[in-house]
């Protein structure tokens, strides 16, 4: 069983966004273990949480998803399902999963969406908000 995403409240940063009532909820969190800065080399796990907050069953089919690295360079990743599942959402239900990202700088950010089909045929897009990835040696600049 997944664990649950943190309060909102909470000091951990928690990305989301809703489309036509499929409320799409990131939790991004670098992973020093599987990160070596000498190298290059930096990971980050996220935990996507993809609620039906609509009044029909969905089913989750496609993802595509851009990531881009500190030195602007954008990989796009597309393809069906989530983690290897294309999920049926009932009115009220929630699908949660973690994934990983690699990335040779010690910042970038994702965003994307999910192709999502109705059970009455029609078919959207559904906005997975955009987040960033910092690694926690590099100070945040805000523009």
């Amino acid at each position: 069983m997944p664990v649950p995403l943190p309060d909102p409240s909470s000091s951990e940063p928690l990305y989301s966004r809703t489309t036509r009532g499929i409320e799409i909820t990131v939790l991004p969190e670098f992973v020093p273990e599987r990160s070596d800065e000498k190298r290059g080399q930096y990971f980050w796990s996220y935990t996507v949480e993809i609620a039906n907050g609509g009044d029909h069953a969905v089913q989750v089919t496609h993802r595509h998803w851009k990531i881009t690295d500190a030195l602007g360079r954008l990989e796009e990743v597309r393809g069906p399902g989530v983690v290897g599942e294309q999920p049926v959402l009932k009115p009220g239900e929630v699908f949660r999963y973690t994934s990983g990202c690699p990335l040779a700088t010690p910042s970038g950010f994702m965003v994307g969406s999910y192709r999502v089909v109705g059970e009455d045929g029609g078919v959207f897009d559904a906005d997975i908000p955009m987040f960033s990835l910092d690694s926690p040696s590099v100070a945040r600049v805000l523009n």
